[in-house]
């Protein structure tokens, strides 16, 4: 069989990385994606650019100790030990390598934030980019595909079907204008993230989150998993979703969580804080979802708005006014409409645990919070869901036996993540690093199965 391309990329957001990928190892890549506004609407670059990367030359350069062992250990202790521990260890051993290549090979521009630490990280692995924000990450990875003769990018256009003919596959796509195409591929990935904007799909599978405001691609409809399973696919974690406790209501952008590792307190309109926030801002999400009206305030200071500057995120939080400030509690209460004499205590209360003690949820000392402060009202959100098609190690699509689907791969929000079940397993970075990851290795695994490929020494 002649084949039109190697490979089918379905997906212009993490699965971009195979595309780069399998162009630098010698092969003819086609990537289809049905949101023409993709640049700025899928969850590659809504996100904020994070990238565990245990081990990296990074981390050896600002002299911090890690190892994809201890990462895996840290995605066990976050998940209850209930995360794909094959997948896991694939990842992990996958991260520097991948952060490096992005650095090397696509020319981004890596740094690694060490001023704070992720809720979950036992050492700063958490690499990023200049701002902090996807639309970077995705723009770099945009300028990569277009150096390259051998990435051809269809857009707007949805992959629809995947059928198996005379050894490879048929990848059939769709456009807005009722036109349809075959194209003959040796195989596809399938990265077209979750299933987050399929309502019915998330009041199925997701109902503690259901009513939050969704705040991920409108295209992340579950394509990946009405696609697998007309092809045998097994999939897992279904429950498993990313959330966020800490979307702007005014500004309908992320207020940095890093407000509230850096001290910050979340109250809810009564001024009370309800639980210990630094448990990560995923689980928080549906924590806050419960409270009365299913809002609150993210109440912080002058200090941590200046450690916060640095996220893109953030600016677009200011420059939408979304930020209230206030010389005194009081004065803070009355402009934000919330009881003063309780969110006194509560900040009052926090500021007054010993180090090394916790408060009545648990939450370890944080350094105290003090005039002039601020706030941001906050609503929770659905991020993008985790779980998916069941992979292996090399990012091959499984059947129900466990065995491999040939010419099929999955990655990101399209295969089942990291991240265990419910949303308390989330790690920052859970979600983008199996995107690109994921992707980086399906490329690696066909173009090792092809003898006229050309593959580095070393690649995975």
């Amino acid at each position: 069989m002649t084949f039109d391309v190697d490979l089918v990329v379905a997906g212009a957001g993490g699965g971009l990385t195979a595309a780069i990928r399998a162009a630098e190892l010698g092969l003819d890549v086609l990537v289809v994606d049905s949101d023409p506004n993709f640049r700025r609407g899928n969850n590659t670059s809504m996100s904020t650019a994070m990238i565990p990367g245990p081990g990296s030359r990074f981390q050896a350069q600002a002299g911090i100790e890690d190892s994809p062992e201890r990462f895996i250990a840290d995605i066990a202790r976050k998940t209850a030990g209930s995360a794909d521990a094959r997948i896991a260890a694939a990842l992990a051993h996958v991260g520097a390598e991948l952060v490096e290549w992005l650095a090397d090979h696509v020319g981004m521009p890596i740094e690694l934030p060490t001023d704070f630490s992720y809720p979950g990280h036992s050492a700063p692995r958490v690499h990023s980019v200049p701002g902090r924000h996807g639309s970077s990450l995705l723009r770099h990875l945009l300028e990569a595909v277009e150096r390259s003769e051998r990435i051809d990018l269809m857009v707007p256009a949805r992959l629809t079907g995947v059928e198996a003919r005379d050894g490879g596959r048929i990848a059939v796509v769709e456009t807005p204008d009722g036109g349809r195409e075959e194209i003959s591929t040796r195989a596809v990935l399938l990265a077209t993230n979750g299933y987050g904007a399929d309502r019915e799909l998330v009041a199925k599978h997701l109902p503690e989150i259901a009513g939050a405001h969704y705040h991920g691609g409108e295209h992340s409809r579950g394509d990946a998993l009405r696609i697998g399973g007309e092809l045998g696919a097994a999939v897992g974690f279904l429950d498993a979703y990313q959330g966020h406790a800490a979307l702007s209501a005014s500004a309908q952008t992320l207020v940095t969580w890093t407000a509230v590792m850096h001290g910050g307190a979340v109250v809810d309109s009564g001024g009370e804080r309800f639980g210990d926030e630094t448990t990560g801002y995923s689980e928080y999400a549906a924590t806050l979802a419960a409270r009365p009206g299913g809002r609150g305030w993210l109440v912080f200071d002058e200090r941590v708005d200046g450690l916060c500057r640095s996220f893109g995120d953030y600016q677009d939080v200011l420059a939408a006014g979304a930020v209230r400030s206030a010389d005194s509690l009081p004065e803070l209460a009355a402009a934000i409409g919330v009881p003063a004499e309780p969110l006194a205590a509560e900040i009052a209360a926090l500021a007054q645990v010993d180090p090394g003690e916790t408060d009545r949820f648990g939450r370890s000392a944080a350094t105290p919070l003090r005039a002039p402060f601020r706030a941001v009202e906050i609503i929770p959100a659905l991020f993008h869901t985790q779980g998916g098609l069941l992979v292996d190690e090399h990012a091959r699509v499984l059947d129900t036996a466990g065995d491999p689907i040939p010419g099929l791969y999955a990655a990101g929000g399209a295969a089942a993540g990291i991240s265990g079940h419910g949303a308390a397993g989330y790690l920052a970075g859970n979600g983008l690093l199996p995107a690109l990851g994921l992707a980086y290795l399906a490329a690696g695994h066909l173009a090792r199965s092809l003898p006229t490929a050309r593959t580095p020494e070393g690649a995975r």
